[in-house]
Parts: C-alpha cells; sequence; structure tokens
C-alpha cells in the first residue's frame, strides 16, 4: 500500500511537471520589428543627420537640374536668334552638366541607401533590440517571440501578446538613440 502511494505521489509530482512544462511552452509574444525601428529611428539623432543629408542632396539635384533647364532656355533663345555658335557652346554645357547631375545623383543615391541600410542594421541596435526582447519574455514568463511581419505561420494572435510597444518603451527609456 505504501508502495503504492509513493508511485501515485510520484506520477502525480511528475504529471504537475509535465502540465506546467507545456504550458510554459504554449506561452509566447510577437513582436512588429519593422514598426520597432520606424519608430525608434524617427526621433534618432543618426536618422535627423541622414534625412537631412538627403534633403541637401535633393536641394542640390534641384539647383542643378534649375541651372541645366535655364541653360536650354538660354539655347532655344539662341537659336531662335540665329546665333548657331552660342547655340552651340550652350548645348556642350548643357551636356556636361547633365552628365555630371546623373554621376552625382547615381553617387550619392547609392551613398544614402548604404547609410539608411547601415542605420536599420546596425549592429549595436539590434543587439539592444534583442536583449530587451529577452528582457521582456523573462520578466512576463514568454518562452517564444515571434516578428509578426517574418512569420508567415501566425493566422491569429491576441492584442494581448503584442509586445512591441513595451519593446519601443524600453529602447526609448534606455536613451540609446
Amino acid at each position: 500500500m505504501r508502495l503504492l502511494s509513493v508511485t501515485v505521489l510520484s506520477l502525480t509530482v511528475l504529471m504537475s511537471a509535465f502540465n506546467a512544462g507545456a504550458q510554459q511552452l504554449t506561452r509566447f509574444a510577437v513582436v512588429d520589428l519593422p514598426r520597432v525601428y520606424v519608430s525608434f529611428f524617427r526621433d534618432s539623432r543618426a536618422v535627423r543627420e541622414f534625412e537631412e543629408r538627403s534633403s541637401r542632396v535633393q536641394a542640390e539635384i534641384d539647383r542643378m537640374t534649375k541651372e541645366i533647364q535655364d541653360l536650354k532656355n538660354t539655347q532655344l533663345n539662341a537659336e531662335l536668334r540665329g546665333d548657331r555658335e552660342q547655340a552651340l557652346k550652350t548645348e556642350s554645357e548643357v551636356n556636361r552638366r547633365s552628365d555630371f547631375l546623373k554621376e552625382y545623383y547615381r553617387v550619392n543615391t547609392a551613398e544614402l541607401e548604404a547609410e539608411k541600410s547601415k542605420l536599420t542594421q546596425s549592429g549595436t541596435f539590434l543587439e539592444q533590440v534583442y536583449q530587451e526582447i529577452k528582457n521582456i519574455a523573462e520578466s512576463e514568463g514568454y518562452t517564444m517571440v515571434f516578428n509578426v511581419k517574418e512569420n508567415a505561420g501566425i493566422v491569429w494572435y491576441s492584442p494581448a501578446v503584442d509586445i512591441t510597444d513595451k519593446l519601443i518603451t524600453r529602447l526609448r527609456a534606455s536613451g540609446k538613440s
């Protein structure tokens, strides 16, 4: 009888441990990482500097484009006056400046794209994001955290398991923007 009681007690403890483990495996959270990046970077110094540089490049492109358009108008006026020499000289300048503008655009666009990519893939930032996800998950008992935008297997989830806003709040509180 005593052996039966010990066996039943052992089975009960094992089943309780198994149930606790099974319940723990089913606790998950979701996070919208693209929303985190956008929200976090919107106010960051690095993004402000990127946007300022991008605006300066666009202003310079606009300025050069206007100069080229003005030269084209000068060329057209020279042709209408019959000043062939001035028209050819102006056409040559239009071509030279157009080629420069194309190269300027190509180089600066490539640099801006590389800078933008570096901003969102910064190792330090990614480490910080994953560390905060880990901290939230561990403190709130989540055993898995899914990126909602990259996991096509998630068909539905309760907003209660979405930790995106908590993650954004904690990243802002850490002051590393």
